[in-house]
């Protein structure tokens, strides 16, 4: 009877190095679990007054991106450092007085929107008092007064590459672009740089029933433009209104009539009850823009097929008033709307039929929200309830034990193998040179022999990405066509081609 050798250490290391060893698997994704955690909340008052906030913005930049601006129905302003630790338990107060960075009055009227532009370094206030001011952060001074409009300025938002250049939609039915680097020598009576707009477009969104009121007067609740955008083509302009939900798309550059518009499709021939559109946002590609619309639902649009309708609606909120805004996230992976219930909505824009995850802590409407543009997952609501809470997406996965598997070691390339395979050479012993025969075959081929290289994380790959996810409906084929429509020519055209965006909007019939 032959007694086995024992193996020294050195040959079991050796055995586990050049075979196998046991590694336990990942854990199962399916235990994976998203959800928003409140991290913090803040009091909206002044000299121990609660006052109703109205409208919030995160700064723009990396460097100031965890600053959040708010502005609420007294007129002032009032920046926060969303990065202290919050007092626990929650004392709104007390923790206003220890984030706030600095306040100032800034109108005597409400603020309905706030804008960062200039790095950060300015921010805009539009308000009731029908004016827009620009107010350096650092100063807290107004550098200047836009003025121009004859209602309530509900809307501004900057040109995506140029602040200087700014677009405001008023209660007047009118949108006006404005240039900041124009001088003026004009002054208010406050002694305020006075600056005019340098394009102005009248009635964007009036009804129809509204034109034929008696007298030619019309409506202000008819004709009241509630929000504007400016897309990142650097040439379109999105603006929304009061009176029904279309989506009305213009060209910077021929302001006469309307590239485009878009609207929910009707889900029945009968006659439809009109909703306004509350507020639009779009995501940093550009290709996403979402509308919180009174029908108590949020629509999301590709830019680049709006002719088509929405992609999908995101609905579970309620919508009763002007004031409930939605924000989709920079990153597009979400989408955060406010409600009257007093909750806020957050749904995931790939999976649509996903219950959304319901932020519960406000008592009030929710109105205003946005989102952190560097920190991802971060957002901020505001509530009729004097507060403003800040919430952070967050994971967790089951960590029960998982079964073993085996895992094979992969043995290194010889350098002289590697500059092969990169210069597309065949890798092996040629013809005759191996111990194989013609009938026998390596138990592990080289397959391929094209050169592998990462795929960069580029915004154009991300656009394409994103629009595969979203399916989108557009064609995958290399073709003239499929060219022109694809999300980097139409927001880089190259300069050989010298076209119009209404090159590619299909206008409206």
């Amino acid at each position: 009877m032959d007694i086995p050798k024992s193996q020294s250490v050195f040959n079991i290391v050796a055995s586990r190095a050049l075979n196998s060893f046991q590694v336990r698997k990942r854990p199962h994704m399916d235990g994976w679990f998203h959800g928003f955690q409140e991290i913090g909340a803040v009091a909206s008052q002044h000299n121990s007054e609660d006052i109703v906030p109205i409208a919030l913005s995160f700064a723009k930049t990396t460097k100031y991106s965890h600053i959040l601006a708010l502005s609420d129905e007294e007129g002032y302003v009032r920046l926060f450092n969303t990065r202290r630790q919050f007092a626990v338990p929650v004392s709104f107060e007390k923790n206003a007085e220890e984030a706030t960075i600095s306040e100032w009055s800034s109108h005597y009227n409400a603020v309905f929107d706030v804008c960062w532009i200039k790095d950060d370094t300015q921010i805009l206030t539009a308000s009731g008092d029908q004016t827009v001011k620009i107010w350096d952060v650092q100063e807290k001074k107004c550098l200047g007064t836009l003025a121009g409009h004859n209602g309530s300025v509900k809307s501004i938002c900057s040109h995506p590459t140029n602040s200087d250049i700014i677009v405001s939609g008023s209660r007047d039915g009118c949108f006006r672009i404005w240039d900041l680097r124009c001088n003026s020598k004009s002054k208010n009576r406050r002694g305020e740089v006075t600056i005019g707009s340098t394009a102005v477009v009248e009635g964007a969104h009036v009804s129809s029933q509204a034109q034929r009121v008696r007298r030619g007067k019309v409506k202000t609740a008819s004709m009241s433009i509630t929000s504007v955008l400016w897309l990142k083509d650097q040439f379109s302009i999105a603006t929304a209104g009061a009176v029904n939900s279309v989506l009305k798309f213009w060209d910077t550059r021929n302001l006469k009539s309307i590239v485009t518009q878009a609207w929910p499709q009707p889900q029945s021939t009968g006659k439809q009850r009109l909703h306004g559109i509350s507020s639009l946002s779009q995501d940093d590609s550009g290709v996403l823009l979402s509308a919180s619309c009174m029908d108590s639902r949020v629509y999301l649009y590709n830019i680049l097929q709006v002719e088509k309708g929405p992609l999908r609606y995101f609905e579970g909120g309620r919508i009763d008033s002007f004031f409930v805004k939605a924000a989709i996230s920079p990153d597009a992976s979400n989408i955060v709307c406010g409600s009257s219930n007093g909750k806020a909505y957050v749904w995931q824009v790939n999976k649509p039929q996903v219950e959304p995850t319901i932020l519960k802590s406000h008592d009030e409407e929710v109105t205003a929200v946005d989102w952190c543009r560097s920190d991802i997952g971060k957002l901020a609501t505001a509530s009729d309830d004097f507060t403003v809470r800040l919430w952070k997406k967050c994971s967790y996965v089951s960590t029960t034990k998982s079964p073993f598997a085996i895992r094979r070691r992969v043995m290194a390339m010889p350098s002289t193998e590697c500059k092969m395979l990169l210069n597309n050479e065949e890798v092996g012993p040629k013809s005759g040179d191996s111990g194989l025969s013609s009938n026998e075959a390596p138990q592990n081929p080289v397959k391929s022999a094209t050169p592998v290289t990462p795929q960069k994380m580029t915004s154009e790959g991300h656009k394409n990405q994103l629009s595969a996810e979203l399916d989108l409906t557009i064609s995958p084929q290399k073709t003239p066509e499929c060219a022109l429509k694809s999300p980097s020519s139409v927001l880089n055209p190259p300069p050989s081609l010298k076209r119009t965006i209404r090159d590619y909007f299909v206008a409206s019939s």
